[in-house]
């Protein structure tokens, strides 16, 4: 099988704290991978070494069979927290923002406004946006350099059912687009209907990580494995 991202043994820690302990990720091309956790789990410490914003204590992150390197995230786009916008500029000018920042042809903001859903917003701030018109937006940025990867931060977060719904449309259609999703979230249901492949972290340690199987209860699996790992409350 083709993995477009891996890691080996992959730790974070800070002074005395290990928030990540010996991950191994396997993340399969043309893909979604759901990452699921409670909070705490370590899930968002992971994305944002995979994103090159804070760096491993050791391990090794492996990106299309080659050792990861800061090159590489001009493959990688990524909505982590919340969406980078300017609120005081439309959706178009903050595209443009990025262009003029990143060197990319200005045609390229049509493209991921179309792909996103957000070419009739017109002049229309984005302070005034509904949130999920903001994580499209932020979605849209992070698709600007035509990404091989899309790394995606528990983007349903504060959305309303209609806003989800659209969300996971457009998550889906990815794949078939060439863009690999990691996908995290602490929803499981939203992530069964979504991914092709999970992973389940619990206390910075990665326990599981398989392709979907329909014929299994998802919740019933998530809650073994984070019992096993001494979670309380679960």
């Amino acid at each position: 099988m083709n993995y477009i991202i891996q890691t080996k043994d992959l730790n974070k820690q800070y002074k005395n704290q290990k928030v990540d302990k010996n991950i191994s990720l396997k993340v399969p091309q043309n893909a979604i991978y759901g990452l699921l956790g409670p909070n705490g789990a370590g899930k968002s410490t992971l994305l944002k070494m995979l994103t090159g914003m804070i760096n491993p204590t050791s391990g090794e992150i492996i990106y299309k069979d080659k050792p990861w390197e800061r090159v590489d995230l001009l493959e990688i786009g990524a909505l982590i927290e919340q969406p980078p916008i300017y609120e005081n500029l439309s959706a178009r000018e903050n595209l443009k923002v990025r262009t003029l920042l990143y060197d990319l042809p200005e045609s390229r903001i049509d493209e991921v406004l179309e792909i996103v859903q957000l070419t009739d917003t017109g002049k229309k701030k984005a302070g005034k946006f509904s949130m999920g018109m903001k994580q499209r937006l932020g979605i849209a940025i992070a698709l600007l350099n035509n990404p091989k990867l899309l790394i995606l931060d528990e983007p349903t977060n504060g959305l309303d059912p209609i806003g989800i719904g659209e969300l996971r449309e457009l998550i889906k259609s990815f794949p078939q687009k060439g863009i690999t999703v990691i996908l995290s979230s602490h929803i499981l249901s939203e992530v069964e209907q979504i991914a092709d492949y999970i992973g389940i972290m619990a206390k910075g340690q990665l326990w599981y990580q398989e392709e979907i199987k329909h014929d299994v209860d998802l919740e019933t699996l998530f809650l073994d494995i984070v019992r096993r790992a001494g979670v309380a409350n679960a």
